[in-house]
């Protein structure tokens, strides 16, 4: 009998807990292992065993990392300091956010193999998480001389943030998704189905711009006019107007793509678009004439910036691309970057040190920033879903949305200068 219980206990001490795995024990005695159970030791030795990042968090022993002997994880006579030890060097080099801390329910603690962090890098760090939206954050606005901070999203709200106190000041129901927000001196544009809404933040006036047809997912002004891609993949352009009922004309309608039109922007006197029929148009800006097709992207042409003399573009085909003008005014890829995951969008601006850093938002909720002109990984940014926008803001500051409504506020920060001997 007694060499039963035996048996029994040590079979019992020797297993993980399920429930541990799970992130949902609360035995403060639990009389199972709080830890995953080692694996034979493989003929490598421990310092080649590998690992894939794409495992999920917290899963099953076949999906975590093998640490080799049963002594490199509990120790001589079982103290699992080591093991803790060995988890926070994990940790260190881990580029995967816990998902169960970022909803405050991680029972690990220090001995949890994945980051309790919302970034990994050095020279920048969060300020505030804004997160009253319900759904994708579309737009983030910060209107030059005021001290509101505007967002949109697809739950059918504008919310209007106070600078000062970080408190929402103001919310606009309106009604239909909220599909882009984009602000230009003292207006506030946003997209919605069939129509943008045009504000006036000084005089308080709002007009009606209609004439695209779906959803309006990209705008941008540039030469004085305002840029609107539809889902029909049309570009609906106004200017300003002397007209008594509206300051803004329609002046053209800009067709050539096939499929909705996803993301605007505007350089060197040209206009880009990006669609989801895999193409980058550019357009004049003084006749508003396509003057040349860019075919280089295999799936949903997701973002693309200007910067300096060069375009990047992004897609979902899992790469973002720098084109650079040749002969002829034509446009050519110089370099291409394959990321893991899909790229949702892209986004530039210097660091505390004025050092250019291109942000690349991805499918797997994390942006990776990268300096130029090297494309060496300066840190990594986390969110609860994926980063759908990025926007500079004033004295260092920078804000990302991402699809689950959080709003996040971001400060450079200036790297401690080592002084010379």
């Amino acid at each position: 009998m007694d060499t039963k219980f035996a048996r029994r206990t040590e079979r019992i001490g020797s297993t993980t807990c399920s429930y541990w795995r799970a992130g949902r024990c609360n035995r403060n005695r639990c009389r199972f292992l709080h830890i995953e159970t080692p694996s034979p030791p493989a003929a490598c030795g421990y310092g080649n065993t590998a690992y894939s990042y794409g495992k999920k968090p917290h899963s099953s022993s076949e999906n975590t990392p093998k640490y080799g002997s049963k002594k490199a994880l509990l120790g001589d006579n079982g103290d699992r300091g080591d093991a803790t030890r060995v988890a926070k060097a994990f940790k260190k080099s881990s580029p995967r956010i816990c998902k169960y801390w970022i909803n405050n329910n991680c029972v690990h603690g220090e001995q949890c193999l994945y980051l309790h962090s919302w970034f990994r890098g050095d020279g920048f760090s969060t300020v505030t998480k804004l997160h009253e939206h319900k759904k994708v954050i579309t737009g983030i606005a910060l209107p030059v001389g005021s001290d509101k901070l505007y967002s949109g999203s697809t739950d059918g709200t504008v919310r209007i943030w106070d600078c000062h106190t970080g408190q929402c000041a103001k919310v606009i129901n309106l009604g239909a998704e909220v599909t882009s927000l984009i602000s230009e001196g003292s207006w506030i544009f946003v997209g919605l189905q069939n129509a943008v809404k045009a504000w006036n933040i000084q005089t308080m006036s709002e007009f009606t711009l209609d004439g695209p047809k779906g959803r309006v997912r990209a705008m941008t002004v540039g030469n004085n006019t305002l840029f609107a891609g539809a889902e029909d993949g049309v570009i609906f352009a106004w200017r300003g107007s002397s007209k008594a009922d509206s300051p803004f004309e329609l002046v053209a309608s800009l067709t050539g793509h096939t499929k909705a039109v996803v993301c605007l922007a505007v350089g060197c006197k040209m206009l880009y678009s990006g669609s989801m029929d895999q193409s980058i148009k550019v357009w004049d800006m003084d006749t508003l004439q396509c003057t040349m097709t860019l075919n280089d992207h295999t799936d949903v042409v997701t973002s693309h910036i200007c910067w300096d003399q060069y375009l990047l573009s992004s897609s979902s085909d899992r790469t973002f691309k720098v084109w650079a003008c040749i002969e002829a005014g034509s446009l050519e890829v110089i370099y291409t970057h394959t990321e893991e995951n899909g790229v949702v969008s892209l986004f530039g601006m210097p660091d505390a040190e004025g050092k250019p850093i291109l942000f690349s938002s991805c499918r797997d909720n994390s942006v990776h920033m990268y300096e130029l002109p090297s494309f060496s990984e300066r840190g990594r940014l986390f969110a609860k879903k994926d980063v759908a926008l990025i926007e500079l803001g004033p004295g260092g500051l920078f804000f990302t949305g991402d699809e689950s409504g959080l709003l996040m506020v971001w400060k450079w920060l200036e790297v401690p200068k080592v002084a010379s001997s």
